[in-house]
């Protein structure tokens, strides 16, 4: 399990003593967590992607996928993790040209 502690930058001080330091290198799941509290909360999605840019600078998720894990909480995903997967990638697949014609085409 990642502690609290893990996320607050050091600042040559108790990490607990200092409350106001900005988080860094957390987990996407942290980061997920956060985004469906503030949801929960009923702030605006705009507002959750603001406050988590002031804390996590550059390493905060995209706007685009605050969005997408606000729908999915709306929806009722309570999870902050990924679905996993199952089976091969998809591909494309073509269907053959049933004559030369439609090959030229």
């Amino acid at each position: 399990m990642y502690s609290t502690e893990l996320c607050l930058q050091s600042s040559g001080s108790n990490a607990g003593e200092n409350m106001n330091a900005p988080l860094q290198d957390c987990t996407i799941e942290e980061q997920r967590g956060i985004v469906q509290f503030l949801w929960a909360e009923r702030v605006k999605t705009v507002e959750i992607h603001h406050r988590k840019l002031a804390q996590y600078g550059r390493s905060t998720m995209s706007q685009r996928k605050v969005y997408e894990w606000v729908k999915r909480f709306k929806l009722g995903q309570t999870h902050v993790t990924d679905e996993g997967r199952s089976g091969q990638p998809s591909t494309l697949r073509s269907r053959k040209a049933s004559s030369p014609q439609e090959y030229r085409n």
